[in-house]
């Protein structure tokens, strides 16, 4: 061994005496206000202050591409085609008025019907409703971050200053230090669900184990600088009931749990989240599926059905879309939750694409890869609205429940109300909605024919 020098014993001493002080700060400023669900306000603080950077650069590059007599483009908030609703007899019978002297509600083929069609295709290859649903959501202004820069073209040099320093903040001091607030939550979430999962059943245990899941996710809360605006608590859910959400995340489980004690539904995983899971379950009745068992909807709907008729236990989390939206919209929902008669409890979430986008997109990115570009983004701000309990009417069917309940999701969040299955993210169009379109068609022709047949 060799002795060290003053220099060396001195720089030994400084990261020590920093270390001390950066845990001291996180235990004082993070970890214990996350065990009592408590805040200072300094999250708050450094979005207000994101907002006015952020307005500064984009007047900054308005004027710039001003100046330089630079194209500013901005995203078309409605589509790249202008669409009137109408029906498909109304726009054949316009087609028809333009190119035929025959009447109007001739039964007979033309064809020039076939146009009608040829436009609807380009329309939806130019224009797709549902495949720009998994894409990311643009933005009209610029966050400083060169992943969300595709709509503004010129940069000054006081921007690019600006965005050096932005990355160098993100990456050398905010990521490592999310890195290792996740890594704390994580490890108490494994170790005090396991220590709790050895209690015997009660009172005692159930506090613990509501205590410590909060506790946890509030610290996984604050690794992801997440500033959360709850609205309406009084609406929360309760046992017994399910909770449905529109999903863009998968943080989206985090955000819902720091403010309330769920029931998680899933598919059972290995390696770190399978050793999650099995710790979660051991202080908490969560419902996890077998891999053979997920494409057992009976059986699902059983174990869920089960659950709920128990009063006594937790709500039942649940994102009915099955897949994640890119904060946008809110697609169809599976009709399986809504078949066992529980009470629903909707919740709307809505994030704020200014400070980073939350949407994962598991076709493009890896979970390791997502989180480490959530964890290098400036924040995660979102709304959530609890919204009242729904019930099932007597003359309602689980699908016509499911939309009413979409529908108001939507409608809260300011989403929009698309009836297209999420599925279509990795299948191929089903056959039924082309048929349906068939079905249209043929309907006006037999109906036009019927109808002059009685007169």
């Amino acid at each position: 061994m060799f002795p060290l020098l003053p220099f060396d014993s001195l720089v030994v001493n400084l990261l020590g005496i920093s270390l001390t002080v950066l845990f001291t700060l996180l235990l004082i400023f993070i970890i214990v206000p996350a065990i009592f669900g408590v805040s200072f306000g300094i999250r708050r603080l450094y979005m207000k202050t994101l907002l006015q950077i952020f307005q500064w650069a984009t007047l900054r590059i308005e004027r710039g591409a001003k100046e330089k007599n630079h194209p500013l483009y901005k995203p078309y908030a409605n589509g790249i085609i202008e669409k009137e609703p109408t029906s498909l007899e109304e726009e054949i019978k316009e087609i028809r008025r333009s190119n035929s002297n025959k009447a109007l509600d001739a039964s007979e083929f033309e064809l020039s019907d076939i146009f009608y069609f040829c436009r609807k295709g380009m329309e939806t290859i130019m224009d797709d409703e549902v495949t720009k649903r998994f894409s990311a959501e643009e933005l009209a202004s610029w966050n400083l971050l060169s992943r969300t820069n595709y709509n503004f073209h010129y940069i000054s040099l006081r921007l690019t200053v600006l965005w050096g320093l932005g990355v160098i903040i993100r990456y050398c001091f905010l990521l490592p230090l999310r890195v290792a607030l996740a890594f704390t939550g994580i490890s108490l979430l494994i170790t005090s669900t396991t220590v709790v999962g050895y209690l015997p059943n009660g009172r005692c245990k159930e506090f613990l184990s509501r205590h410590v899941h909060l506790m946890c996710y509030r610290i996984c809360v604050r690794a992801l600088t997440a500033i959360i605006t709850y609205h309406h608590r009084e609406n929360r859910p309760r046992n017994g009931g399910i909770c449905v959400a529109n999903h863009t995340s998968p943080i989206d489980v985090i955000i819902l749990a720091s403010d309330g004690y769920y029931a998680m539904v899933g598919q059972v995983h290995g390696g770190l989240m399978g050793m999650i899971q099995r710790a979660m379950v051991k202080a908490c009745p969560h419902v996890w599926f077998e891999r053979s068992e997920v494409k057992d909807r009976h059986l699902v709907a059983r174990r869920l059905s089960e659950h709920a008729q128990d009063k006594s236990k937790l709500p039942i989390l649940i994102f009915p879309e099955g897949t994640c939206i890119n904060n946008t919209s809110v697609m169809m929902f599976k009709k399986g939750s809504f078949e066992i008669g529980a009470t629903v409890y909707p919740v709307a979430i809505k994030y704020d694409p200014q400070f980073g986008d939350a949407f994962f997109n598991s076709s493009k990115y890896g979970m390791v890869t997502y989180l480490l570009r959530m964890m290098s983004s400036w924040a995660v701000v979102c709304s959530v609205w609890y919204l009242p309990p729904m019930t099932r009417q007597a003359d309602e069917d689980a699908v016509q429940f499911a939309n009413r309940v979409k529908s108001a999701i939507a409608q809260q969040g300011g989403l929009v109300d698309l009836l297209w299955d999420g599925g279509l993210k990795r299948e191929k169009v089903k056959d039924t909605f082309k048929e349906e379109q068939q079905k249209l068609y043929s309907k006006m022709i037999v109906g036009n024919h019927e109808d002059r047949s009685r007169s």
